[in-house]
C-alpha cells in the first residue's frame, strides 16, 4: 500500500540512507550529491586556514563547511554550501531542519562536483532570489573561480572570473580583507 510523503519526508529519508551523501531540496525537487573526493576536502580546509589567519571570527564572523542554507524559493527548500561565512549570531537565525535564514549569510561557496549544473545555473540563481551576498564557484571543470555579487532578483549583477595564475579578491561585504590563489582553490593544495 502507497502512502503520501511530503518532499521534506523524503530528504530526511534520502539523508539517512546515503550516509556522507549530501541532501537538498532546490526548487522544488531534491538533490543528491555523493561524497566529495580529497582534493575538493582540501579546498574547504584551505578556507577554514585562510578565514582564520585573516582574522574573520575577530571581525564578527563565522566560517563553516556544511551548514544548512533555508531558501525562499519554495515551502521546503534548503541547500547545504560546500562551504559559508555567516555572522557570528547567527544561530539566532535558525529556521527549520538544521538551516539558517539566508540574512546572516556574507558568502556561501561551492566546490564543484557531480552535479555542475546545479552549482553553476540553479544556485546562482537560488542564492541570489536569497540574497546572497557573496556567491563563489571553484568551477574544477572549466578551470576557473567565479565570484558572484550584488544579487537583484533571480540573478546577480555581477561576476567576475579568475584564471589559474591570478588572485581571487573577495569583495567587502564579507567583512574581511582576503585575497586567494585561484589555483591553490582549484588543486586544493599548496
Amino acid at each position: 500500500m502507497m502512502h503520501e510523503t511530503s518532499l521534506a519526508d523524503a530528504a530526511d529519508r534520502l539523508w539517512e540512507e546515503l550516509p556522507g551523501h549530501r541532501v537538498e531540496i532546490l526548487n522544488g525537487s531534491i538533490v543528491v550529491t555523493p561524497p566529495p573526493d580529497g582534493p575538493h576536502q582540501e579546498t574547504l580546509t584551505l578556507l577554514i586556514e585562510e578565514f582564520h589567519k585573516a582574522g574573520a571570527r575577530q571581525a564578527g564572523a563565522r566560517y563553516l563547511a556544511g551548514i544548512g542554507l533555508w531558501l525562499p524559493t519554495g515551502p521546503d527548500d534548503y541547500a547545504v554550501p560546500d562551504f559559508a561565512v555567516v555572522d557570528a549570531d547567527y544561530r539566532d537565525a535558525v529556521v527549520e531542519k538544521n538551516c539558517f535564514a539566508p540574512h546572516v549569510f556574507r558568502l556561501v561557496l561551492e566546490v564543484t562536483s557531480s552535479n555542475l549544473g546545479n552549482d553553476l545555473v540553479t544556485k546562482v540563481q537560488t542564492y541570489a532570489e536569497a540574497r546572497i551576498p557573496v556567491y563563489v564557484i571553484v568551477d574544477r571543470k572549466h578551470d576557473h573561480v567565479l565570484v558572484y555579487r550584488d544579487p537583484s532578483g533571480e540573478e546577480y549583477a555581477t561576476c567576475s572570473t579568475y584564471k589559474r595564475g591570478t588572485m581571487v579578491t573577495l569583495p567587502p561585504s564579507v567583512g574581511i580583507t582576503l585575497e586567494l590563489s585561484a589555483d591553490r582553490l582549484l588543486d586544493g593544495d599548496d
